[in-house]
């Protein structure tokens, strides 16, 4: 056994990445506090070639030095936006047709491992603040939540994980379409 060198990863350049087909996804980072979580999520997005990121509110954005460390250059490849409000964020999204699904511990949320998607769908993943999380402004505009089963004492994921997670859900479900 042998680790793969980089130049057998079949990586594709910032140029190339960006005329690629994108996944019909934006998330949407709803005011989160830590730089090194949103630099986190960048990286995430880029891995699941997610078409774009809407920062909101305290949420740091490029150049921040905090975020370019976590996200080590993800910030070129993917397409980013940001918006002095998740309210806004949102509003821009309804009109362009996405389905807002938030991933939240709400009554009305609905379990990961029961939600079904649609590759075809536009959907917009709302991640909210490390303490408060989706702000309840927000919560009122969701068309769904999501839950990630939890099993432990915490019911707390930090925000970068549940991105990965319902991002590498939404990829394995929707390639078997």
């Amino acid at each position: 056994m042998r680790k793969i060198l980089n130049d057998e990863l079949g990586r594709v350049s910032i140029d190339e990445f960006k005329k690629k087909e994108k996944f019909n996804v934006i998330i949407v980072l709803d005011n989160i506090r830590s730089a090194h979580n949103a630099g986190s999520v960048f990286r995430t997005a880029d891995a699941f070639a997610v078409k774009a990121i809407h920062c909101c509110g305290i949420t740091a954005i490029p150049p921040n030095r905090d975020l370019l460390k976590a996200s080590l250059g993800a910030q070129d490849s993917i397409e980013w936006k940001y918006f002095q409000t998740t309210f806004e964020a949102i509003s821009e999204l309804k009109k362009e047709g996405y389905k807002i699904i938030g991933i939240e511990q709400i009554d009305k949320s609905i379990s990961l491992t029961e939600f079904l998607f649609d590759r075809i769908e536009k959907i917009a993943f709302v991640f909210g603040n490390e303490v408060h999380g989706v702000s309840n402004e927000i919560l009122n505009e969701l068309d769904a939540a999501i839950e990630i089963p939890q099993f432990g004492t915490k019911h707390s994921f930090n925000i970068s994980i549940s991105a990965g997670i319902v991002l590498w859900d939404y990829f394995t479900k929707t390639q078997k379409n």
